[in-house]
């Protein structure tokens, strides 16, 4: 077990420090455990960490705490990643506020190939949950991996619908590994880790499904996955949170249009018009958007840099048509045929998985590698 484990648990869990303060603290001491062995006073000149949060981090029920929880995790077969671990999926470790401690139980691999993410409405109609059954089915020949929440509606029909088709699945859950929400769907989570699946989340045990969790539950939905398919949402609620955190996030955002006027339509046309989500209607326009091909799986060529999105693929391939030579921002925006925000955002990304250089005169080039 990664050493330092205990006191980046008992830092995040900290009062007033939460997950960027955790890791803004880590940057800057070098380790988890040097920040518990640092003065205060060279704490509180860290930019962006205050008097009262430095106050609580050597307190030695945080570190009690975290040791608990690890035993308890260790006794249930539950994995615990920290944020810098191999194991950790990759694709988390480019958002700023992923989990700094990710507990998980069952052995799927999150940095599979391919990961989608189906989300909507508790309160699905006939139409969405007819939709999400036909299009999981379809996703089995694409060898994905399907995440959602566990939750009524559209997430429980997506998990099931994808152990029915032997798609591995895994539900990132709002509270700790010791109990399943809601418990009407305690058996498909039992089914899910017998057949390879997972079920993932950052709070320790003991930790009530609040109300208040369920929005920070959602970006670790947005962020594991290379793209997010809402199915049905209203104009307010956890789907259209969740599509507003994968677009923050740089993922592809897909909306199943409704008939005007349906409730549980009102939030994926919503996400449509103002160009939020990109519409989708079947498996084929998901191939076709991401690129995905039933050939790609099959030949399984190495790829240069793994766990990019479609806009990320999209500038390297750019890049990387030039023969080392750099390419100004305009000229980089005309070949990808994208809005400079969109170019900006992607190549910062970039930039800090270490794929692109910024050179002065707003000049890109890929990184040596």
């Amino acid at each position: 077990m990664n050493p330092d484990l205990i006191y980046q648990l008992a830092l995040k869990n900290t009062p007033g420090i939460g997950t960027i303060g955790a890791k803004l603290l880590i940057a800057h001491r070098g380790g988890a455990r040097a920040v518990f062995e640092t003065p205060k006073k060279e704490l509180m000149r860290i930019p962006g960490i205050g008097p009262r949060s430095v106050h609580k981090i050597h307190h030695k029920e945080a570190l009690r705490l975290a040791e608990k929880e690890l035993e308890f995790a260790y006794h249930a077969g539950i994995k615990a990643f920290s944020y810098l671990d191999e194991g950790y999926p990759n694709r988390l470790k480019s958002c700023e506020d992923g989990p700094v401690v990710l507990f998980q139980k069952g052995n799927l691999n999150l940095n599979a190939q391919r990961v989608i993410a189906l989300v909507g409405s508790r309160k699905a109609t006939s139409y969405g949950l007819a939709f999400c059954e036909r299009f999981v089915a379809a996703l089995k020949a694409l060898e994905v991996v399907v995440i959602s929440g566990l939750a009524y509606g559209i997430d429980i029909c997506a998990h099931k619908e994808a152990l029915k088709n032997n798609i591995p699945t895994a539900a990132v859950l709002a509270h700790g590994l010791d109990r399943i929400y809601p418990s009407l769907h305690t058996k498909i989570a039992r089914q899910m880790l017998q057949e390879g699946g997972a079920l993932l989340t950052e709070y320790p045990s003991g930790t009530n499904p609040d109300r208040e969790n369920f929005p920070s539950r959602n970006r670790i939905v947005a962020g594991i996955c290379d793209a997010v398919v809402i199915v049905e949402a209203a104009r307010k609620g956890g789907a259209l949170i969740t599509a507003e955190i994968a677009n923050s996030y740089n993922r592809d955002v897909f909306a199943v249009p409704g008939r005007l006027g349906d409730t549980y339509s009102e939030g994926c046309n919503l996400l449509i018009k103002t160009h939020k989500a990109t519409i989708i209607t079947t498996v084929k326009d998901l191939e076709y958007l991401l690129g995905w091909t039933k050939k790609d799986m099959d030949v399984k060529q190495p790829q240069l840099f793994e766990h990019l999105t479609r806009h990320e693929q999209l500038l390297v391939d750019c890049l990387s048509g030039t023969s080392g030579q750099p390419l100004a921002l305009d000229r980089l925006c005309a070949i990808a045929k994208l809005p400079i925000g969109k170019v900006l955002s992607t190549l910062l990304n970039l930039e800090l998985k270490g794929i692109v250089k910024n050179l002065p005169g707003k000049m890109y080039t890929l990184a040596p590698r």
